[in-house]
C-alpha cells in the first residue's frame, strides 16, 4: 500500500496576474497618464472655481505613485477628506481626496474673509458643515474627470458621502486589493496651498485616454447656482444644541451631602433664563418653559451675531 499525497497548485503571483490581465502597467505608461490628468486639472479646474465662486485658485501637477489601492489611500494620512466614486463605462470604483486645509480655507473665503489674510489652517478633521461644502468641491473635481476621460454614454460620476480619512472603514480581512495609481495635484487659494488627489485602479487607468473637454462652460454652473447650492447644504446640516440653566449658589458642604430626591432651585425667580450653545459657543438667551409634556426654551435675544455663529459652527 502506498500513501497518496494531494498536491495543490501554487497560486500565481498577484502582481504577475495583474500584469497578464491588464490591471498593472509599466512605469512609463502610468507616469504619462498621471501627467495627462495633471494637465487636465491645471487647465480646467481653476476656471470652474473662478466662474462659480469668483475665487482664483492655482492648480499644478505634483506627482504620482503606484501600489495597492488601500495602501495609496493610507499613505495620504489623516488630513484628507475622501470620497468613493464610480463612473459607468470607466471605473466602478475610484477615490477622490482633498486636503482638509483647502476646504477650511474655501469656507473662510465664502464667509467673506480676504484670501491674502487667511493663514495656513491647523490640520484637523472637517466639521459637519465643512463636509457639506466638500460635497460641492468634489462635484467640481468629478465634473472635470468626467469631461476628460470621455467614458462612453455620457454618464455622471456617482459619488458617495465625503468622510474624514480617520473615519474611513477598514477593508474586510478577505478583501483582495487591486493595483492603483495616485495622481496628486497642488491647489492654492490665496496664501494657502493644499492638495487634491485621484486614486484610480490601474485596470481603468490603462484604458483611459485623457482628452480636453470641448468647452470649459460644459463643466460650470454660474456663481449664483454655486452660492445657492452651498446655502442649501448649510441649511440641511444638523446642529446639536445644548441648554444651560443657572442654579442657586450653595456651599461645597451642601453639594457633598446631596442625595437622591434633593431639590436645587433655579437662580432666577419668575422667568428662568437659559443659555443655548452649540460646540461650546453661546448663541441665544432663552426663557425656560413647558409645552404639554415637553420642556422648551423660547429665544429672547442673540448672544452672538449671525456671522459669529456661522463661523463657529462651520469650523
Amino acid at each position: 500500500m502506498t500513501d497518496t499525497q494531494t498536491i495543490f497548485p501554487t497560486p500565481m503571483d498577484h502582481a504577475l496576474l495583474a500584469k497578464l490581465t491588464g490591471a498593472l502597467g509599466d512605469r512609463k505608461t502610468v507616469e504619462k497618464l498621471a501627467a495627462d490628468f495633471g494637465h487636465l486639472y491645471s487647465e480646467f479646474l481653476p476656471d470652474v472655481f473662478h466662474s462659480e465662486t469668483g475665487l482664483t485658485v492655482d492648480v499644478s501637477y505634483n506627482r504620482h505613485s503606484t501600489g495597492l489601492m488601500n495602501d495609496l489611500i493610507a499613505d495620504l494620512g489623516d488630513d484628507f477628506v475622501l470620497v468613493d466614486g464610480s463612473l459607468r463605462n470607466w471605473s466602478p470604483k475610484f477615490v477622490m481626496g482633498c486636503g482638509n486645509g483647502f476646504v477650511i480655507t474655501l469656507m473662510e473665503n465664502l464667509l467673506g474673509a480676504i484670501p491674502e489674510t487667511i493663514e495656513q489652517p491647523i490640520q484637523r478633521p472637517l466639521s459637519r458643515i465643512e463636509l457639506d461644502l466638500a460635497v460641492m468641491v468634489f462635484d467640481r473635481i468629478a465634473n472635470v474627470l468626467r469631461s476628460g476621460v470621455n467614458a462612453a454614454g455620457g454618464f455622471e460620476v456617482i459619488p458617495e458621502r465625503p468622510h474624514n480619512a480617520e473615519d474611513r472603514a477598514k477593508p474586510e480581512p478577505d478583501h483582495v486589493d487591486e493595483f492603483g495609481a495616485s495622481v496628486r495635484m497642488n491647489i492654492t487659494l490665496g496664501t494657502v496651498t493644499s492638495e487634491f488627489v485621484l486614486i484610480i485602479p490601474q485596470k481603468a487607468l490603462l484604458k483611459t485616454k485623457v482628452t480636453a473637454p470641448r468647452s470649459k462652460s460644459q463643466m460650470s454652473k454660474n456663481h449664483k447656482e454655486w452660492s445657492d447650492l452651498i446655502a442649501e447644504q448649510v441649511r440641511r446640516s444638523q446642529i446639536t444644541l445644548e441648554a444651560r440653566v443657572r442654579l442657586q449658589s450653595i456651599s461645597l458642604l451642601t453639594v457633598s451631602k446631596l442625595a437622591v430626591g434633593d431639590v436645587i432651585p433655579f437662580r432666577d425667580h419668575g422667568d428662568v433664563t437659559v443659555d443655548v450653545s452649540a460646540n461650546g459657543k453661546d448663541m441665544y438667551a432663552c426663557e425656560f418653559g413647558r409645552a404639554g409634556e415637553n420642556y422648551t426654551v423660547r429665544v429672547k435675544s442673540n448672544i452672538s451675531s449671525e456671522d459669529e455663529i456661522l463661523r463657529h459652527l462651520m469650523g
